[in-house]
């Protein structure tokens, strides 16, 4: 996918996002998300933040008070930015969904999976089904299990050959892991337990 084709789905999930938040109830907005402490309030605040992003001088200051820890940093900014109204944070990503602003960390190639996977980490827990656009997992998982930090993918799952079902993405070597590039994409940035019991084949006794 070219950059433009990217920042469309960028702008699709957004807008997808934004209209599963609105309406949920307050005790969901509170509920746990797929990623460890984070509500999916704050998953949610996470990603409306991205495009307002802090300049280098916050996010440096930033730093300084998460000790340098960088997922400290994620975590803490979007408490702060979670402290919003639920309105607000749905209007935040409607009006913000076509912008391609980018913090001073990443890519739009980053943006693309973390999008993608963020939409499944608020869905999941609320047993709501939103697929992600299989051309754009596919970007994803050759992005994730190519770039080591903070996934460290290679790493985490070698020795297995994990095989997508629905694109011709295969990577790595061994008992083999079957899964649709969805899956395959939880799979790589952690979500583990939300991705195996959609694996299938020998090499998932080794997750």
């Amino acid at each position: 996918m070219d950059r433009d084709a990217s920042w469309k789905v960028i702008t699709e999930q957004r807008i997808a996002l934004a209209d599963l938040l609105d309406g949920l109830r307050p005790d969901q907005w509170e509920a746990p998300s797929l990623c460890d402490g984070w509500r999916i309030r704050d998953v949610a605040a996470h990603v409306a933040l991205t495009p307002q992003h802090p300049g280098v001088g916050a996010m440096l200051a930033g730093a300084v008070r998460a000790r340098g820890d960088f997922d400290r940093l994620n975590h803490d900014l979007a408490v702060d930015h979670a402290a919003r109204t639920p309105d607000r944070l749905v209007a935040e990503l409607r009006e913000h969904a076509a912008s391609r602003r980018l913090p001073v960390v990443t890519t739009y190639r980053n943006l693309l999976f973390d999008v993608l996977v963020h939409v499944q980490d608020i869905a999941i827990p609320l047993g709501v089904e939103r697929a992600m656009p299989v051309a754009a997992a596919r970007e994803g998982v050759q992005r994730v299990w190519s770039m080591g930090w903070p996934f460290h993918a290679r790493r985490r799952l070698g020795g297995m050959r994990l095989v997508a079902t629905d694109s011709d993405w295969t990577a790595g070597a061994g008992p083999e892991v079957h899964g649709t590039t969805e899956v395959l994409l939880l799979l790589l940035t952690g979500r583990t337990a939300a991705a195996q019991p959609r694996l299938t084949g020998p090499g998932c006794r080794s997750l």
